[in-house]
């Protein structure tokens, strides 16, 4: 199929076109490329007859599917009345190499571009090659992220969740592998789409209950792509135990307690005994101890000192 560029610059009358097809002037290429997300795609035109022809005496210029134009190389000038708005700014053209940069490549660049060589003899423009490049766009996943969204127990096992972000194309599955099992463990996998980059999101949930007699297991998350699986880091959970030492610790903490607070709660109740109401005022309040059946109190000089008085003239 010859392909004619709609300017004014570049039309072509049937008689051209017939010449071109009974002669073999045209050659046909078609390509694969692959580009990554907000980087450049290269978008080749080899031209098999460069040996003989140089840049300033062709016409080469690359279409969308949509026919709108990228870049334009006229007669060894670049030219940009007819380049459409989309792309300006977004191209820059290797002359050694005969291919065209596309940067800042978005989802949307995906599809088939056109390149076509034209030649300039007198009678009008020749199209000399024409090469189809068919443009995949790719964006990485970010590695899968596991959160435990509740605290691990024996009855209520474990809750997870994990994460992958703005990548493309849409992902095949997302789930879990636990230790010792093949087995894909998890919910159906959640996608979300953003409008405007046309990236993807995903992730999954996973409640999952300890086996009687296992007390940790080691949990990966696993994004399944066409040809290719990402795979996040492994996450080790573990039952908490009560241990020995822990109840030792609480009983030690107690007698340190009751060792202080022991002779203050004496101290107190011995003064609350010296000032109880009736209690005579020159009494002496001590402390009364048990030692065998022996019991032993103060003596009230005071008190004494009428008998000593009274004793003296007796004395003498």
């Amino acid at each position: 199929m010859y392909v004619v560029k709609t300017c004014a610059t570049c039309t072509m009358d049937l008689t051209i076109l017939l010449f071109m097809t009974i002669f073999g002037l045209s050659d046909a290429v078609s390509m694969k490329r692959k580009a990554y997300f907000n980087g450049t795609a290269y978008l080749p035109c080899p031209f098999t007859k460069a040996q003989n022809i140089t840049l300033s005496e062709l016409v080469v210029f690359w279409q969308d599917q949509q026919k709108l134009v990228l870049y334009e190389h006229y007669l060894g000038a670049e030219k940009l009345d007819s380049v459409n708005a989309k792309y300006l700014g977004r191209t820059s053209f290797d002359g050694d190499n005969w291919t065209l940069r596309l940067h800042h490549v978005t989802i949307k660049d995906m599809g088939s571009y056109d390149c076509f060589i034209q030649g300039k003899p007198p009678t009008g423009s020749v199209i000399l090659q024409q090469t189809s490049t068919e443009l995949s766009v790719i964006a990485n996943f970010s590695e899968p992220e596991i959160l435990l969204t509740q605290n691990v127990t024996r009855n209520s096992g474990t809750n997870l969740t994990c994460s992958s972000k703005q990548g493309y194309p849409k992902p095949k599955k997302m789930y879990f592998l636990i230790t010792n099992s093949t087995d894909e463990y998890g919910d159906d996998m959640q996608i979300s789409q953003d409008n405007v980059t046309e990236l993807f999101s995903v992730s999954v949930s996973l409640s999952h209950l300890f086996p009687d007699g296992v007390d940790n297991m080691t949990i990966v998350c696993v994004l399944e792509m066409e040809s290719t699986n990402i795979s996040s880091k492994p996450v080790i959970l573990v039952l908490p135990e009560f241990h020995p030492i822990g109840k030792h610790l609480i009983e030690i903490s107690a007698g340190i307690i009751i060792v202080i607070l022991f002779p203050l709660l004496v101290f107190i109740v011995a003064k609350t005994c010296c000032k109880k109401p009736g209690r005579p005022r020159n009494t002496t309040c001590t402390s009364e101890r048990d030692s065998s059946a022996d019991r032993r109190s103060s003596i009230n000089l005071e008190e004494l000192e009428p008998q000593i008085a009274s004793a003296k003239p007796n004395a003498e």
